[in-house]
């Protein structure tokens, strides 16, 4: 993916040197376990996570231009979780912010220039978003963006002890998008 601006932000890929602003966030409580994974426990695991990023390549860095810091991440995932729908062109959108951001909108600026990427640049049939009922921050900002609910089910999180959560799965496709876009 080329590297997208919104007024504030920067969504580019991990950079190895990243690992520092990664580890802020993802070491705490509040963070990991609301996207399922357990909080980061060194450096060292940061480490090895952007590796992975950058490796995929689904998975992006999302920078705030006035501090050029990292202080998420957003991702372009690769997955059908409508078994039904598996022939359509389509993505999951994921996100995760630092505490310290929570409350000033970036996640949506984020989240809405994606989708705006997404069937505009990807040319995609639909763009899903998910979250756990738990989670209510996350969906907040999945009504913001437009997306509408879909259905839910129970999962099992084996990186969080195979803890079983409710997911809840919304969707918007690309006639939402650009009927909303006008």
């Amino acid at each position: 993916m080329q590297n997208l601006e919104t007024d504030r932000l920067l969504i580019r890929e991990w950079q190895e040197s990243d690992y520092l602003d990664l580890y802020e966030y993802a070491s705490s409580e509040l963070v990991g376990p609301n996207a399922g994974w357990p909080p980061h426990r060194s450096f060292e695991e940061s480490k090895a996570i952007i590796r992975m990023f950058i490796e995929n390549k689904e998975t992006y860095a999302l920078v705030i231009k006035s501090e050029n810091k990292v202080i998420g991440g957003v991702g372009m995932h690769n997955r059908t979780p409508e078994e039904n729908l598996k022939d359509l062109n389509q993505r999951e959108i994921g996100y995760v912010l630092n505490p310290k951001y929570w409350g000033n909108g970036y996640i949506p600026e984020a989240v809405k220039h994606l989708i705006k990427y997404g069937f505009e640049e990807m040319d995609l049939d639909l763009i899903w978003c998910g979250h756990y009922d738990f989670n209510h921050n996350s969906k907040r900002v999945i009504e913001k963006c437009g997306f509408k609910y879909r259905f839910n089910r129970n999962i099992t999180v084996e990186l969080l002890n195979n803890k079983v959560v409710n997911e809840l799965f919304y969707n918007i496709s690309k006639n939402d998008y650009f009927q909303l876009a006008r």
